[in-house]
């Protein structure tokens, strides 16, 4: 994934306004005034948090004639959750080092017993 398309990616994830309208999303297709919904914000502050989650390619808008539809786009999800599971298979595989390197010094201290 190049790194630009990753730091648009997290950077519409670091904020819970933007983290809870994909959430909705997941739902299926939602208007501006359904996602403003359960936020103590205004529609203009919806929509340049829209915005923002649009540049990231996470939210598409459609149009249907005076309904304004976002759906969610989540490829770009996708994406980090590959870069995320590379480390992941680090920590693994770290962990599992650790338990066999356990397991031994158990197994020569109770042989020492």
């Amino acid at each position: 994934m190049p790194s630009d398309q990753l730091d648009r990616t997290f950077g519409a994830l670091a904020h819970p306004a933007r983290r809870q309208i994909l959430s909705r999303l997941t739902l299926g297709q939602a208007s501006v005034t359904e996602l403003a919904q359960p936020f103590a914000m205004s529609q203009p502050a919806i929509s340049k948090h829209l915005k923002v989650l649009e540049l990231a390619g996470l939210v598409e808008r459609g149009h249907d004639a005076q309904w304004r539809p976002c759906t969610l786009r989540a490829v770009p999800l996708k994406q980090v959750a590959d870069w995320v599971g590379d480390y992941r298979r680090f920590w693994d595989e770290s962990l599992d080092r650790l338990d066999d390197y356990l397991r031994k010094t158990q197994a020569r201290e109770a042989s020492h017993d």
